[in-house]
C-alpha cells in the first residue's frame, strides 16, 4: 500500500480513466515491454539483484534537470571517488562541489552532501525504506522519495518524473494545462500502477517515455500502451501534456572583476554556503546575485588604481533568469584582499569548484577550462 501521505487527493480523478481489462491489458503490455528493452543504466541493478539505494539516490539526485548522458560518466567518476554513502558523508563540501561542476543546480550537491551526512550519522548508514520517511532527509523532495521508495524498497509509490509525466497524460488524455495538471496526472499514474514490481514499473514508464513515447514524434505504432492511449486515438499525441506558454526570462546585468596580481595570479573568492551558487568560487562579481555580492563591489573596486571594460558581456542562463556581466579589468595594488579571497594562477582554477557561469568568464581571457 502507498503511505498516506502519498494517496491520492480526494476529487483528483472522479472514476478510473481506464476499464479494469485495460488498465490489466496495459499494465502487463508496458511491463512485457521493458522486459525486453530496459536500458542498461550503471545505477540500474541487473535483472534478479537487488538495487543499492545509495547509487540509485545518487543517480536521481544527479538526473535532476540533467539528462542520462550528461549524467553517465560523472556518476562513475562519483561512485569510485566515493563508493559508499560513509564514503562520501566522509568527505568535505569544497571536494563534493569540485566533483560536481559541471552538472549545475549546486544546491544539489550541497544538500547531497548533507544528506549524506544525516543517513551516516543518524541512520547508521542506512536509507529510510519507505517515501515518507525518505522525504524528510535533505534534498530529496516528492518525486526522488518515492522512486527510490518504489525501485530499492519495491513500494508503490507512482513516481512521476518527466517522461513518466509525458506518459501518463497521453494515456490519460488529461487536457488540463502544465503545472495544474500535475495533481491529475499523479493521481492517474498512482491508478495505473500495478500492484506487483513497482520498481520495474516505475523504470518501464521512464524508459517508455525516453525512447517510444517523446515529446516530439512519438513511436505510437510500436508503443506497448497504443491501443489504451487517448492521445494517440485522438490523433494529436504531440499536444499532450498541454503546456502554458512559457514567460520570457528577466535579464539581470551585474559586473565580475578580472584582478591579476604581480605574478600572474587572479583573485578568487568563495561565495557564501546559503544563496545562489553557495559555496562555490567566483571571480569577485556584483550586481546580478542580490543576496552576495553586490555589498563587496567598493572593497573589490579599491584593489586597484585603474579599472578597464572589456566592451563583450559575459551572457548565461538559470532557470528562472539570465545574467550579463562587464568584465572589468585591473591590476592589483597592493591592498589587503578581503576575507574568503585568495590568488590562484590561471593552472590552479581546475583545482577549485568554479561554477559554468566562472569558467565562461575564465575562457573569455583564453584560460582553457
Amino acid at each position: 500500500m502507498v503511505d498516506e501521505p502519498h494517496a491520492i487527493k480526494a476529487g483528483a480523478v472522479s472514476e478510473s480513466f481506464l476499464s479494469v481489462d485495460a488498465m490489466k491489458s496495459a499494465q502487463t503490455a508496458i511491463l512485457h515491454w521493458y522486459d525486453t528493452n530496459r536500458r542498461d543504466l550503471p545505477w540500474r541493478a541487473k535483472p534478479g539483484t537487488k538495487p543499492d539505494p545509495y547509487r540509485v539516490w545518487l543517480s536521481e539526485i544527479m538526473l535532476q534537470q540533467t539528462t542520462v548522458a550528461t549524467v553517465s560518466n560523472r556518476y562513475a567518476r562519483f561512485l569510485e571517488r566515493w563508493p559508499t554513502v560513509a564514503d562520501l558523508a566522509a568527505a568535505s563540501l569544497d571536494e563534493v562541489l569540485h566533483e560536481w561542476q559541471g552538472l549545475g543546480y549546486y544546491a544539489r550537491a550541497r544538500n547531497l552532501h548533507r544528506c549524506a551526512k544525516v543517513i551516516a550519522a543518524d541512520g547508521g548508514g542506512k536509507f529510510p525504506e519507505n517515501a515518507y520517511a525518505l522525504r524528510k532527509l535533505p534534498g530529496i523532495g516528492e518525486y526522488t522519495s518515492r522512486a527510490i521508495a518504489a525501485i530499492v524498497f519495491g513500494e508503490r509509490a507512482a513516481p512521476v518524473d518527466a517522461n513518466v509525466e509525458r506518459v501518463i497524460a497521453r494515456i490519460a488524455g488529461i487536457e488540463q494545462p502544465l503545472p495544474a495538471a500535475k495533481t491529475a496526472i499523479q493521481a492517474s499514474a498512482e491508478q495505473l500502477e500495478p500492484p506487483a514490481r513497482p520498481g520495474d514499473w516505475a523504470q518501464a514508464l521512464m524508459d517508455l517515455g525516453s525512447a517510444v513515447c517523446t515529446a516530439r514524434s512519438p513511436k505510437c505504432l510500436i508503443c506497448p500502451a497504443s491501443n489504451v492511449c487517448k492521445a494517440s486515438a485522438g490523433g494529436n499525441p504531440e499536444s499532450f501534456p498541454v503546456k502554458q506558454k512559457k514567460k520570457q526570462r528577466p535579464v539581470r546585468t551585474g559586473i565580475v572583476y578580472w584582478l591579476t596580481g604581480s605574478d600572474g595570479e587572479v583573485l578568487l573568492r568563495k561565495r557564501p554556503e546559503k544563496g545562489m551558487l553557495g559555496a562555490m568560487w567566483e571571480f569577485p562579481s556584483a550586481g546580478w546575485s542580490t543576496k552576495t555580492a553586490s555589498p563587496d563591489a567598493p572593497s573589490i573596486l579599491a584593489l586597484s588604481n585603474h579599472w578597464i571594460s572589456q566592451n563583450e558581456p559575459i551572457e548565461h542562463g538559470f532557470t528562472h533568469f539570465e545574467v550579463r556581466l562587464t568584465i572589468l579589468h585591473a591590476q592589483w595594488n597592493g591592498s589587503a584582499i578581503p576575507a574568503g579571497s585568495l590568488w590562484a594562477h590561471p593552472e590552479e582554477f581546475e583545482n577549485f569548484a568554479l561554477p559554468t557561469l566562472m569558467k565562461k568568464v575564465a575562457r573569455r581571457q583564453r584560460v582553457p577550462l
